[in-house]
């Protein structure tokens, strides 16, 4: 509150007036909405509502948050347990569109019972009709659960998986004949492995289970690029959820860890290099873009976000949403966000 210019007398004489008009001004409506959650305790003081001086770098521990940490608990408490609505923290510009990011007041994306479960997906289903009374809507998930309950939906839900597995696709260097996969099976991780396998990339896995489980979504002669085996040498790994330190130590020097989800793996290795997750650097021409999204750089975003920020560009009227749903024609997104202006992070050279 701008207190000194009263009391001084420097304050601008239609202040007022435009204050009172400004209240009379519709709410904004967003093209997109981008919807998320918490990550870590202290990822609450990286929000723009937080810290502004911890929003501006990439979300990392520090000492003097610990002394914080009765507040933060408590903090936390009141987010999960009493907060059931989603809520704007953030809001941007890109071009003649208005961007919202949304967040879920919960910590994680695994959640251990039942009624957990059903109480976020009550969460998420209240964002989306929320949104879709306000006139758009972008969620980062496999939301078609919601598409099938709510058929009329005016709104279209992209989970931004097409962009994020081209964006791991794209960050193999010409060249590469074998690359390790690990981590869980996701609807990203399956077009990624689908794709190398067509291309002659051989993608070596290390666990029965999870070889079967691929081998379902491949035909023909890709199956033949899939292998099961014990050998840790490939220099570059596909990293998602579940890589063990023990799997970690077993990497060659110089090994290049490329994840494929949302969640990065600790870097333990001191001699191998660890890129980060699927994410774009953004055009200069979008506003207001202050603060790291999670731990990204500065004007580095999440390649789910990218998707649905391109999917209101190009204005397409089909949903990308669902586990199940393959996906048709990825590199269009791929191609869309080049064109708009968005950039590849570039893996360092082997």
């Amino acid at each position: 509150m701008p207190m000194y210019d009263y009391i001084y007398g420097t304050n601008d004489k239609c202040s007022d007036s435009l204050y009172e008009a400004s209240l009379e001004q519709e709410e904004e409506k967003p093209d997109a909405i981008y919807l998320t959650h918490l990550t870590s305790l202290d990822s609450i003081y990286h929000l723009r509502l937080g810290f502004a001086s911890l929003s501006s770098h990439p979300l990392s521990s520090r000492c003097y948050l610990l002394l914080m940490r009765p507040f933060t608990l408590m903090l936390s408490f009141i987010l999960t347990f009493l907060s059931f609505r989603s809520f704007a923290f953030e809001r941007n510009r890109f071009r003649d569109l208005t961007l919202h990011s949304h967040l879920l007041p919960k910590f994680s994306s695994h959640y251990k019972s039942q009624k957990q479960k059903e109480s976020i997906n009550k969460m998420i289903e209240t964002a989306i009709l929320e949104a879709e009374k306000k006139g758009g809507e972008e969620l980062n998930g496999y939301g078609e659960l919601y598409v099938r309950k709510h058929p009329k939906l005016k709104i279209r839900i992209v989970d931004g998986s097409s962009l994020a597995a081209q964006v791991v696709i794209h960050s193999i260097h010409v060249g590469i004949k074998e690359v390790l996969f690990r981590g869980q099976i996701t609807k990203v991780a399956r077009a990624i492995v689908r794709s190398l396998c067509q291309n002659g990339i051989k993608v070596m896995v290390l666990h029965e289970e999870e070889h079967c489980m691929l081998a379902e979504f491949l035909g023909g002669h890709c199956m033949e690029n899939l292998i099961l085996t014990t050998n840790h040498s490939p220099m570059i790994w596909l990293v998602g959820d579940g890589l063990s330190n023990e799997e970690q130590k077993m990497a060659e020097q110089g090994t290049h860890f490329l994840p494929f989800s949302q969640f990065p793996p600790t870097e333990l290795r001191k001699d191998c290099f660890y890129h980060t997750t699927p994410a774009m650097i953004i055009p200069d021409s979008a506003q207001n873009i202050d603060s790291c999204e999670n731990w990204l750089g500065r004007r580095v975003m999440s390649a789910w976000r990218v998707g649905g920020i391109v999917h209101a560009l190009e204005g397409w009227e089909e949903h990308e949403c669902g586990l199940d749903v393959p996906m048709v024609n990825p590199h269009r997104a791929w191609e869309a966000a080049l064109r708009h202006g968005f950039q590849p992070l570039v893996l360092p050279f082997l």
